[in-house]
Parts: structure tokens; sequence; C-alpha cells
């Protein structure tokens, strides 16, 4: 039986591992669930004096501590004074020394946004003029490298934890209560609960590096547990052990007095208590999700929150409930047809639920129909979508395997002709153990025969199983389905880390109304360098004009309107009333007679001079220039 199972085992094993590697490989450095919006200076900004505080808007409520925003002088020495204040309307400000010399500044933050998210980034302002800067930043995001993938990979356990506890121990209570007494169904519902305990005893111990430095060794810092202990995040991890240590007791229960039940009236007390105590423990389970993440931010909360948690229990009855089916089909000795047409009843409701709740998070996530594919979070959910729909095609084939058993005779998978000579025989080996040991056999020859009657069992076990062809098409169909879960775990689980669509354009929204409305800048300047064939047309395109980074685009030109191939452009902006420039950009050749420059920085806004200058041969050049309003 292990070796008919086994390739099916690794099958899924591997497409667990490429599944989840492929996706949290895209996944890290974790998508921020809030953006910064707005900031006093403006990035890129000039200013004549030194600000007295520098102020960061996000697009929601962040958590701020003293030292999550720093601003470094161009010599990269800090220059505020780490306290930060609350001015509201999700606007945080630091205070900066008095002194503070003329230059480019640095402003780095690091924060944990509402829905228990990292998020980073650094910009730059200068007072009186654009200077030299030492400061050197790391390209790692927070929530990315190492302890970001570990912390990504906790968060599947876990939620692959929770499906198989909570979803197989529904199974046995609402569709096979025999299923109590059977090894390879305790072992399903006992590593669930294991893996979600080891999974979130992990998390808590990574969500201080996590949300902070990024550090690998930072994991077993004390301090930084005891400030995740104080924050939403850690506080819903505490719960969720406090809740598994009441889930410990109720499958000590479940497996255990319930199992030795023979009463009829007793055990059905027992089952009415056991599902109002699990309904309790996985709600609360559920609900450390929903107290933390995506559904605790944004608008509706208060609906938000118990429909999370729905979602949550439904996609576990299912998922979770599939994966006991299919232990039952392949480890079990038998299960009964009815236990199977239950569960198919309680997997179309739980897809009800599924759907009702779903189209619901869509909306508040995502906000408009453009969020639906014109956002990470809205390809993912289409991915998702598709998945979902291909695991219920799949269901609906185990469905038609599911009432063609019911139709035949109630029968349970493990059966035993009496008149077979096979089984005969093994009854008759099964019988040679006991009879060695009471005739005074020796040991060592009782334990041999005691193997072969295990090996016998398994066998016959095995043939049982696979003597209905109605039951290995059901067993495929299963098989299936749980490969397809498996996929549809990990994207949610990524999903569940990306930032919300309706989030991504309201950020946009925000972003863009900060920023004066300008048009894209088109200048015209005739040339001549005075050598041979040395006429020309400079056309310079900047966009989108205004302050902030800019696309420049040069096309030089003959004056019969052909490209113009020279050896070289180079163009230089001045602001001369604010004193500043010229500022240099040498743009890259891209084709013939095109040049372009990406991220043009424009500090502030005013009468700029734009110089052209245009080399026509290693001695002609001659520099052409406009003046034009920017911003």
């Amino acid at each position: 039986m292990r070796q008919a199972i086994a390739p099916r085992v690794r099958l899924l094993l591997l497409l667990f591992l490429a599944v989840t590697g492929a996706l949290f490989a895209q996944a890290a450095p974790v998508s921020a669930h809030a953006a910064l919006t707005g900031s006093d200076p403006q990035q890129g900004a000039v200013v004549d004096q030194a600000p007295s505080q520098v102020s960061l808007t996000f697009s929601e409520k962040v958590a701020m501590s003293d030292g999550s925003v720093r601003v470094l002088d161009p010599k990269g020495k800090q220059v505020d004074t780490g306290k930060t204040t609350d001015l509201g309307s999700n606007t945080y400000a630091v205070n900066l020394h008095e002194g503070l010399p003329d230059g480019t500044f640095t402003v780095t933050y690091q924060v944990v946004s509402a829905d228990s998210h990292p998020v980073s980034g650094a910009f730059t302002f200068s007072v009186g003029a654009p200077s030299k800067t030492t400061v050197s930043l790391s390209d790692q995001e927070a929530g990315g490298g190492v302890v970001g993938g570990l912390y990504g990979f906790a968060r599947y356990v876990a939620y692959a934890g929770f499906v198989l506890f909570v979803g197989g121990a529904a199974f046995v209570l609402a569709c096979w209560q025999r299923g109590a007494g059977v090894r390879p169904m305790q072992r399903l519902v006992v590593s669930g609960w294991l893996a979600l305990t080891a999974a979130t005893l992990a998390m808590l111990l990574l969500r201080g590096s996590y949300a902070g430095s990024g550090k690998v060794g930072d994991i077993f810092d004390l301090n930084l547990l005891s400030q995740v202990l104080q924050t939403k995040t850690g506080a819903a991890l505490v719960s969720r052990l406090l809740l598994l240590a009441a889930g410990a007791l109720f499958i000590a229960v479940l497996f255990g007095a319930f199992e030795k039940r023979e009463d009829e009236k007793e055990k059905q007390d027992l089952t009415f208590g056991l599902a109002i105590g699990g309904s309790v423990v996985a709600a609360g389970l559920a609900g450390t999700w929903a107290l933390a993440e995506h559904a605790s931010t944004g608008i509706q909360t208060g609906i938000a929150m118990p429909v999370d948690v729905l979602h949550l229990l439904a996609v576990a009855t299912w998922l979770g409930g599939l994966s006991a089916l299919l232990v039952a089909l392949y480890r079990a000795p038998s299960i009964e047809s009815s236990a199977v047409r239950r569960f198919s009843g309680v997997a179309f409701g739980s897809v009800a639920v599924l759907a009702a709740t779903g189209i619901y998070q869509s909306w508040r996530q995502l906000g408009s129909w453009s969020a639906l594919t014109g956002t990470s979070y809205g390809q993912l959910l289409l991915v998702k979508i598709g998945l979902v729909a291909v695991l219920v095609g799949v269901a609906w084939i185990s469905r038609r395997w599911t009432a063609r058993l019911t139709s035949a005779p109630e029968a349970e998978m493990e059966t035993e002709d009496p008149a077979d000579p096979e089984d005969a025989e093994e009854r008759t080996d099964e019988k040679e153990p006991a009879a060695a040991h009471v005739g005074g056999g020796d040991s060592e020859r009782a334990t041999q025969l005691a193997r072969q009657r295990a090996a016998v069992a398994t066998a016959r076990e095995k043939r049982a199983r696979d003597a209905d062809p109605r039951r290995s098409g059901l067993r495929r169909s299963v098989l299936a389905e749980a490969g397809v879960a498996v996929v549809v775990l990990a994207v949610t689980t990524v999903l569940t880390s990306t930032e919300p669509g309706r989030t991504v354009e309201d950020a946009k929204a925000a972003t863009a109304a900060s920023q004066p409305e300008s048009a894209a800048l088109s200048l015209e300047m005739p040339f001549d360098t005075g050598g041979q064939d040395g006429k020309g047309i400079a056309r310079l395109e900047l966009d989108p004009a205004r302050v902030g980074g800019n696309d420049m685009h040069v096309y030089v030109e003959r004056p019969n309107g052909r490209a113009f191939d020279i050896p070289e452009v180079k163009v230089a902006l001045t602001l001369e009333a604010k004193d500043i420039g010229p500022l240099p950009v040498v743009p890259d050749r891209i084709a013939t007679g095109h040049w372009t420059a990406r991220g043009v920085q424009i500090p502030m806004t005013g009468n700029w001079n734009i110089a052209v200058t245009v080399r026509t041969s290693d001695i002609d050049q001659v520099t052409v220039d406009k003046n034009a309003q920017i911003g």
C-alpha cells in the first residue's frame, strides 16, 4: 500500500514546494499596504532655509516609533531629534536640529501599516541648492531578504495547519465519526495543530526582525520580542497560541474520550459539546487573522472582519475536509459511502459561503474594475478565481463519483469474501502467531509471524480498496482536487501579502493630487555648428515637466525633417532666479537622431533655462537654449 501511495504523495509534495518557492520568490520583498502620498518638504524640492521639521503623509494610519524616520545631511550624519509626532490625518513629523548646512538631505522611513505589513522608503530634498551626498541606501526593502522569506513560509504553513486542523476535525464530527478511531485521521488533525502552533511561534520570533532590521541575528532579540508583544500583530499571535492550547484539549477529547464512548446518548451529547467548543476555537483562530490583516483596516471593518472569519472557516471546512477524505480513501481500512455523501453536501455549502464572502472581499479590496487588471492584487485575484473554478470543476467530477457510490448498495471500502480461498488462507495465517505463542513456540518465530500477518492484512486492505472502480475514480478526482488546493492556498497566502488594489489606486490619486498639473514640455531649437552639413533642429521633450522625476527625449533632425546622426548631445538646466544649476544631463543614444534620459530630477518649479549642446564633428559644436516654465 505504501509503495502505491508514495508516488502520489511525492507528487503533491513536489507541487507544494515548487509552487511555494515560485510564489514566495516573486513575493519578496512583500508589497507594503500603506503608501507615502506626500511630504513636507516634497521629494526633490529645493528650499531657501532649512525646515524645523520633516513631515510624511501616508495613505492610511501606520505604526511609527521613535527612530522610524531618520534625516541625514550630505555627509550622512543624522540631524533629526529621533522623536516622531502624530499630527493627525495620517501625517507624522520628526523635528530637526538647528543650524543645518546647505546641500541635499536624505529622509529614510520604516513603519508598519495598519494591516501589519512593513513599509520602507527614502527621498531627498535640498537646502539652498542640490549637492553631492555620501548617503548610501540599501536596496533591500522592509519585509525582504532571508527573514522575509522565512516569515512568508511560516505564514503559508500557518494557513495550511489551520486548514488541516479545523477541516479535518470538522470532517470527523460532521461526516465520519467512526474516523475518530482511525490512526491516519488522528495523525492528520494533530499534524495540522502542530504545524499551526510551530508556525505561530516562528512568526512571533521573526516578527521583530521582519518589521525592522531584517537581520537574521535579531530573530532571538528579546527586546524586539517585547516590542512585538505590544503591537496588534503580537497580540493576535499570542491569542492564537492560547486558542491552540484549547485546541489541544479538543483533540484529546475527540480522539480519546469520544472514540471510547459506547452509549449512543452519551456520544450524542459529547458530539454536541465538541461541535460547540470546536466552533468557538475555530472561529477564534480565524479571528486572529481578521484582527491583524486586511479586514482590520480600510472601509467597513465592522462588516469585513466577521466576513473574513466566515471566509476562512469555509476554506478550512472545504479544503481541510478534502484532505481528510483523501487520507481516508488512501490510508484508512474503510470508509462508508454515506460519509462521502455527507462531505459532498458540506463541501457544497462551504463553496456557497466562499462565493458570497469572496465577492464582498473582492469589492472591498479592489474598489474598481480597473484595479482588477491594473494592479498586482487584482491580477493575483484573477489567478485565484481561475484556480478555484478549476477546483470546483474537479469537485463536480467527484460529486458524480459520489452519486454512483450512493446509488450502489451501502458498503464499506474494506470487503472480505468468506468463499474466497485467498481470504480463507489469510485468516488461517493470522491465527498462526497466536497458536505458536500458546504452544510455547519461540518468541522470534512469533514476532516473524506477527509481521507476516500485518503484511497480509495490509495487502488485503489494499486489494479491497482497489477492487471497486467507483471508489478508484473518486480517489483520483479527490487527489486532483488536493493538488489544485495546494496551489490555491499558496496563491491565497501571497494575496494576503499584496497591497490591495483599492489602496494602490487611492495612493496614486493622492500623489497625483499633491502634484501640480502640467503638460509635457516640447521645445524646438534650430542650430548651426558652422561646419559642413552643420545645420539642423534639436527638439527636446520633457514629461511630465514638473517637480520630481521626468523623462527627457532629444531628437536631432536635419532641416528636411530626417534624423541627423551626430556624435554627441548634452543638456543643462538652470534656474537663475534661485541660483540653481546648471544641472547637467547626459542622455543616452538609443537610435539615429534620438537620445533619452530617465528620472531627470527637477528640484522646484520656476522659469528654467534649458541649454542643448550639439556636436556634429570632432571640432564643430554649438549650444542653443530656451526658457520654459516647469511645474
